[in-house]
């Protein structure tokens, strides 16, 4: 029998793990990527491609090493905790080299039409019409994981900003923010306190003359070193923590979360206290703004009412004169213009996705949208994941539910969405990384049976339990399974540590007899923990 063959739309992260997975479950891929090398968002470029994500020149990645790599490939342990985007990019090319997946990639070739043949309803299959360098071509493919992920086109909302068309100063989105030296000088205001509002106003403020960072509603801020100076996303990323916070209920843990950022700055002492809690909307990671804001760079202000030819007018009646810049950290917009039939429809940033994969509607469930999710964590192991499922369910060997049961799993999914968080563009495609990896892996069967390790492996199920939810968890048992997962559990903190100990010093005995106590009180709990968490 012929495998069946899939069509993978991007060479990112997403598509490069869609490539494996796809190879991994004997399907036939082949993906199209527009540009002409793999990396999507974090392949950097001096100039921004039009539909194409783009970063700037200094930019670090938000989430760390051990939990932003892919599940079976861990990135070297010489590499920082936190990489800069050329060693993401390498990464992603020492992946891409280790599995031999650059030979399955037609680059410089636009997919411009994804329609559904006229049989689908029995096969399933979609007639694919691509463009490379002016020649046409037509394909019929199986399946179709998209993988074009959600920074590419950029929101810039100019009619909620009266005024912006008679400013004499420049204006533009922050996807075409590259350098800071074109505004050496210069009085500059970023508008949104995003990530990436954040990083371009601490970026800037080394060289212009002020910014100015406004926001409607504040932020809180993360830092990327947590206690102890290790990753904080590795310390917020553990299944206790996640069954902890079930008990106490979101306010209580949205309370801890506030004091423990409180305690690096007061947020209200520093103008960036908003009205909602800490797990009502996506934090800003960001180390250095506080410093900014204390050295008296940057100055945080409230929202623009509008704009003059040279000033702006704020909501508290402030005004700020002489700007020259106005930088929209105003977040993105996403859209598939190549799938036709309305098989995937998107109005106002939200679009309806069995569990942020599969359109509901199909008669076969041969699309599936990879990595289209905005994680309280990393991306990458949860788009492996997805894809790992959707290959699966492409080649027969998983089932979805009835269409009625998945629209109502939907529904129900956003109305929670709707619930927790405040109204945003970057709130419409929100997911919580351990329970969305949980969630998925219980799909693909893979989710780790604390029950079963705790007898088996206790070694194991503590560092599962207690430790950060690290990618390689997933390959425990199951389809899939890696004979490097468990050694690779237990050395997480061996590679966390050796990009730090660059300088040789004698480790306190205090502490270590500390975290030996600590251990030993860990585990004498462990076994109720499981059997609460169950």
């Amino acid at each position: 029998m012929a495998k069946k063959r899939v069509a993978v739309v991007g060479a990112g992260s997403s598509g490069l793990a869609c490539i494996k997975t796809c190879l991994e479950e004997g399907l036939e891929p082949l993906c199209f990527e527009r540009s002409e090398d793999i990396g999507g968002l974090w392949r950097f470029q001096e100039g921004a491609e039009q539909g194409r994500a783009s970063i700037y020149k200094s930019v670090v990645i938000n989430t760390s090493k051990e939990m932003m790599c892919f599940s079976d490939f861990p990135i070297p342990d010489h590499f920082p905790n936190f990489m800069h985007h050329s060693q993401v990019l390498e990464y992603f090319r020492m992946y891409a080299k280790e599995f031999d997946l650059l030979k399955y990639i037609r680059f410089k070739t636009a997919v411009c039409s994804v329609k559904k043949q006229p049989d689908f309803s029995a096969s399933g299959q979609w007639e694919v019409i691509t463009e490379c360098e002016g020649t046409t071509q037509v394909d019929v493919f199986d399946g179709v994981m998209v993988c074009t992920g959600h920074h590419s086109d950029a929101h810039l909302p100019l009619h909620s900003f009266p005024g912006i068309e008679k400013f004499q100063g420049r204006y533009f989105h922050s996807r075409d923010f590259k350098d800071p030296t074109a505004f050496t000088g210069k009085r500059v205001i970023v508008i949104g306190i995003g990530n990436s509002g954040g990083d371009l106003a601490v970026e800037i403020s080394h060289t212009a003359k002020q910014v100015f960072l406004s926001t409607r509603r504040g932020a809180w801020i993360l830092n990327r070193v947590g206690l102890n100076g290790y990753p904080i996303d590795m310390q917020l990323s553990s299944r206790f923590q996640v069954f902890l916070s079930k008990i106490v209920g979101p306010s209580v843990s949205s309370s801890i979360l506030e004091r423990r950022m409180n305690q690096r700055f007061d947020h209200e002492l520093f103008g960036l206290k908003p009205k909602h809690r800490a797990l009502s909307q996506h934090p800003t990671v960001n180390d250095e703004l506080p410093n900014r804001i204390i050295s008296g760079l940057v100055k945080v202000k409230g929202n623009v009412k509008e704009f003059t030819e040279t000033a702006a007018i704020f909501e508290d009646g402030s005004r700020e004169d002489d700007i020259d810049v106005v930088i929209f950290a105003t977040g993105y917009s996403f859209a598939f213009p190549f799938l036709k039939d309305d098989s995937v429809k998107v109005v106002n940033n939200k679009v309806s996705l069995y569990k942020k994969v599969f359109p509901p509607h199909l008669e076969k469930p041969t699309c599936a949208i990879i990595g289209l999710i905005q994680p309280l964590g990393a991306i990458m192991p949860i788009a492996e994941l997805q894809a790992r499922w959707a290959a699966q369910v492409f080649k027969g060997l998983k089932k979805l539910p009835p269409q009625n049961e998945m629209v109502a799993e939907i529904v129900k999914t956003q109305e929670e969405m709707a619930n927790r968080y405040v109204e945003s563009q970057r709130h419409t495609i929100q997911g919580d990384y351990i329970h969305t990896m949980e969630e998925i892996a219980e799909c693909v069967g893979v989710r780790p049976n604390l029950w079963s390790l705790v007898f088996t492996d206790p070694k194991l199920a503590f560092k599962v339990l207690f430790g950060p939810c690290t990618p390689a968890q997933y390959r425990l048992q199951g389809p899939g399974k890696w004979a490097r997962a468990r050694e690779t559990i237990l050395t997480t903190e061996e590679r966390v540590r050796k990009p730090l100990m660059t300088r040789a010093v004698e480790r306190s005995n205090s502490s270590a007899s500390v975290i030996t106590k600590s251990r030993f009180i860990l585990a004498v709990v462990l076994v109720a923990a499981i059997m609460a968490y169950f």
